[in-house]
């Protein structure tokens, strides 16, 4: 009886252990900093004044002091290690602080995962 037991038990722990395909956890996708999407760069101009472009954006996620005509926004989503999206948006504004003067964006597709 207890031999059965052994061999039974032995053979539901190999039985489980050989079901896994693999042995990695679940990954969560994180996102980080800011959330915008096409339609919200779309709604951007030049010659905007910093409380509508922060009124479409939200505040960004880095405020240069050495260079406070500058406003970065970054959004980075992540699986575990891997980078899958990376996305950049300066603003510019002119010298005065007052309008838009340039609008440069930059989107990374880094990686794709598959489900399988």
């Amino acid at each position: 009886m207890k031999e059965n037991l052994k061999v039974s038990t032995a053979f539901l722990l190999i039985f489980l252990i050989s079901s896994c395909s693999s042995f990695s956890f679940y990954k969560v996708p994180v996102t980080q900093g800011n959330i915008f999407e096409e339609e919200d760069i779309e709604k951007l101009q030049v010659g905007q004044s910093m409380d509508q472009v922060q009124f479409i954006l939200g505040s960004p996620m880095i405020k240069d002091p050495f260079h406070s005509n500058r406003w970065d926004y970054l959004n980075l989503i992540t699986v575990g290690d891997e980078k899958i999206v990376e996305k950049k948006l300066v603003v510019i504004f002119d010298d005065k602080m007052e309008n838009c003067f340039r609008i440069e964006f930059l989107f990374l597709v880094l990686c794709f995962i598959s489900c399988s």
